[in-house]
């Protein structure tokens, strides 16, 4: 672990708690499988792709001064990651995820992030107290499991003013969050088809058409994913759309974090916007597929 980050990962830190069935699911089936708990949220999933990827990340979050916390702090240094600005809090417990999967895919999800939501912008301290710079000038991959009031500071607050914001909804339920953004015009968006359409109102057939709409509605940046269909980068100089690898799907939860993250650190390093599309893909597929060890 260094202690000079070159990326910060601001939301969810938490474990992971997965069930995950090798045949087809649907809601109320009773399958055999495999239980795990796993380090995870968005920020944190971002944050060990990162690290992967060759970058010092460190992570903004609330973890809980209880037993599960002290875990997951220690698996998070274990994987390399900076947690020295996390805010410890002794009344919040550790917050979980929780979802089952089958070889269809997500069945069903719940996040139980309220003690990030709770501990609000005591997570932003270190930019007070001087352990962060402010205002910063460096990379922030944002998740929407922040409250919408502190989204919405953060987007137009002079401690990041100059930052290259990254944001992530975490969710569908939580797309809404990342409206700040369109409005200050801040950052680049990582979406899917369903939250895209959710942030434009409507619904959208293809990533192209969404990351267009995204434009049009005054988002500075935006990348729309599709599962395995095209995705496709929206910017000023206009619209990139790549397909995705075929690949066999083994796991589902974090692989759109991983992609964010491919994609974050092959722009770090320089590629062009169709090159680091193209690297984000290809990371993503092998995740999904379980060559990506986690």
């Amino acid at each position: 672990m260094t202690d000079t980050p070159n990326i910060l990962c601001i939301g969810s830190v938490l474990w992971d708690i997965i069930g995950r069935a090798e045949t087809q699911m649907r809601l109320g089936s009773d399958m055999p499988g495999r239980i795990t708990r796993l380090p995870g949220g968005v920020a944190l999933n971002i944050a060990m792709a990162l690290a992967r990827f060759g970058l010092s990340p460190a992570l903004i979050s609330a973890v809980g001064r209880d037993t599960e916390g002290d875990e997951l702090i220690s698996a998070c240094q274990l994987r390399g990651l900076n947690t020295n600005f996390v805010y410890r809090s002794d009344d919040l417990p550790t917050d979980r995820y929780m979802a089952v999967e089958g070889t269809n895919g997500l069945i069903a999800a719940i996040a139980d992030a309220h003690s990030l939501e709770a501990a609000g912008s005591k997570i932003l301290r270190p930019f007070a107290d001087g352990s962060l710079p402010a205002p910063y000038r460096g990379t922030v991959a944002l998740d929407g499991n922040l409250t919408l009031d502190l989204l919405a500071e953060m987007a137009r607050s002079p401690l990041l003013t100059e930052a290259d914001l990254r944001v992530a909804p975490a969710s569908p339920g939580k797309a809404m969050r990342l409206s700040p953004f369109i409005q200050a015009k801040r950052g680049t968006l990582y979406v899917n088809l369903e939250e895209a359409g959710l942030l434009c109102q409507t619904t959208f057939d293809s990533s192209r058409d969404a990351a267009a709409a995204l434009l049009e509605r005054g988002a500075v940046r935006a990348v729309v994913t599709d599962g395995g269909n095209p995705a496709t980068v929206g910017q000023a100089s206009g619209l990139i759309t790549q397909v995705p690898p075929a690949v066999s799907v083994i796991r589902v939860t974090g692989a759109g974090d991983t992609f964010m993250a491919a994609h974050i650190a092959a722009e770090i390093h320089g590629a062009a916007s169709d090159a680091a599309l193209t690297q984000a893909l290809a990371a993503a597929a092998q995740y999904v597929s379980g060559e990506t060890k986690i």
